[in-house]
């Protein structure tokens, strides 16, 4: 399946997932899972709705990446320092799509770098022009996959194919292989991982959500987005809904007001650089 211009459906983020070394998925218990399974597990994982056994999601922050970096020595080479600036990461998946013009046009005016991880299908194949826009106009070009599968369901080399697929056309139009991935869903596991390592991709997840594949709530989105918010945060959004793009203003008005330097992803972790097949969030 794919994401459409008008909903994602199944293929709506979730709660992301991760397997580890043994094979073993990692997965959130949403709350009717937690009450199924209370029979097979200790009180303390019904209150953090995690299986202890597998444990949290083996991920890295921008911070811990910035921190591995300054004891190497290295500083910082973009115009945004991180370590010392108050630093948010907006990020657009499933596009381009019909709304994407007026998100650039909102996104110059506003001089707001952003990162798209754009998908293949009826997407980076129907709008290239929108695809060479968005790399003038100096945002993050970053891979969705082609057609949005769920890379945990496919076998190795189709991992390698919805990935590698995306990344020639995106280097096509741009003359730059994108370095960064968010796997369909947040779902990701060790084939993934050692794929993405193969392809020199990073795997960035979210810290915000404002589940706008559910809601054309203009008002919603941006109220959801500010709840969340917070430093080194990694905002995920979609342009593809004619409710998230008039919540972009808000947004990015109301996180300046409150000192916030808005910066590409790459930007969020420099001087450090994430590492192909590393989950990030």
């Amino acid at each position: 399946m794919h994401e459409s211009d008008d909903q994602l459906g199944a293929t709506a983020p979730q709660e992301p997932v991760t397997a580890n070394k043994t094979g073993k998925r990692r997965f959130r218990l949403r709350p009717r899972t937690v009450i199924a399974a209370v029979v097979i597990v200790t009180t303390a994982v019904v209150t953090t709705g995690w299986l202890t056994n597998w444990g949290r999601l083996e991920t890295e922050s921008p911070a811990d990446v910035r921190a591995a970096a300054a004891d190497d020595g290295k500083n910082v080479s973009g115009p945004v320092d991180c370590r010392k600036e108050k630093c948010i990461a907006l990020t657009f998946d499933a596009g381009p799509g019909k709304y994407t013009p007026r998100l650039l046009d909102i996104l110059k005016a506003e001089k707001v770098p952003a990162t798209f991880f754009l998908l293949g299908r009826k997407h980076i194949d129907t709008y290239p022009e929108l695809v060479r826009r968005i790399a003038d106009e100096k945002h993050e070009v970053a891979s969705h996959t082609w057609t949005h599968r769920r890379l945990t369901d496919l076998s190795t080399e189709e991992v390698r194919e919805e990935l590698k697929r995306t990344n020639d056309a995106i280097e096509e139009l741009t003359g730059k292989k994108p370095t960064l991935m968010r796997p369909p869903q947040g779902r990701t596991d060790d084939d993934v991982n050692e794929v993405s390592r193969e392809l020199g991709l990073s795997e960035i997840l979210w810290t915000v959500t404002a589940k706008d594949y559910k809601t054309n709530d203009s008002d919603l989105i941006e109220e959801r987005v500010l709840e969340q918010a917070g430093r080194d945060g990694i905002i995920l959004l979609h342009d593809i809904y004619r409710g998230t793009v008039p919540a972009v203003p808000g947004i990015i008005d109301k996180l300046k007001a409150e000192g916030y330097t808005f910066v590409t992803v790459p930007q969020l972790f420099a001087p450090g650089v994430p590492e192909p097949g590393t989950i990030y969030r």
